[in-house]
């Protein structure tokens, strides 16, 4: 799957502490995490995306699966 990124993106992945997840990101970051969904709903079942910040995510940001279901 190719994952199309707008340039300039910044996109956060955290909790808060009460078991809620928070994504946080700017206008390149929002339209390049659309992009993702949109790409990963043509998947299979199954499928997913791992982002962290080692590839993808501001740098603390807790992983990020992706994970399209049947």
């Amino acid at each position: 799957m190719d994952l199309h990124w707008q340039d300039g993106f910044e996109i956060m992945a955290s909790t808060d502490g009460k078991g809620a997840v928070v994504l946080s990101a700017n206008r390149q970051g929002l339209v390049s995490l659309a992009r993702i969904l949109l790409a990963l709903a043509e998947e299979a079942p199954g499928s997913h995306v791992h982002l962290d910040a080692g590839n993808s995510l501001e740098e603390g940001s807790a992983e990020l699966i992706l994970e399209h279901t049947a």
